[in-house]
């Protein structure tokens, strides 16, 4: 089964949202040192070693301006992880989805890609992979 592994928020301004999150659901969120910018941030939904159910996610500065107030829905990218990101990139086109960035490396972790489905929803493949 393909589960959806990885969410994403993207916000205006991100120490407002970091607090935001931090006080309503006391989430850890700790800027990420690794190769994906500079504005990029891991949030951790519960302790490294928790058996509850859910999954952790990322927050970034948003890369373009936000829909205006009432035009529609405004959400997280979830991304799945998939065993072949090629193959399955191939049944998401297939299935009439659109490739919105292309696969990129994840350093010593995993192939990443972001589509959009036939709604204009974005979402992300991951596949693990150590020597990307």
């Amino acid at each position: 089964m393909n589960r959806v592994v990885h969410f994403e928020i993207q916000v205006d301004e991100p120490e407002r949202a970091i607090k935001f999150y931090k006080d309503v659901f006391g989430w850890q969120i700790e800027k990420f040192t690794g190769d994906l910018g500079s504005d990029y941030w891991m949030v951790m939904t519960a302790d490294k070693d928790s058996k509850e159910m859910g999954i952790n996610g990322g927050l970034l500065k948003r890369p373009c301006k936000a829909p205006a107030a009432g035009s529609g829905t405004n959400a997280y990218v979830c991304t799945i992880v998939v065993e072949n990101f090629d193959e399955i990139a191939k049944k998401i086109v297939v299935a009439g989805g659109v490739m919105a960035m292309p696969k990129f490396a994840i350093a010593d972790m995993a192939w990443q890609g972001y589509f959009l489905d036939t709604e204009g929803n974005t979402f992300g493949i991951h596949e693990p992979f150590k020597k990307a």
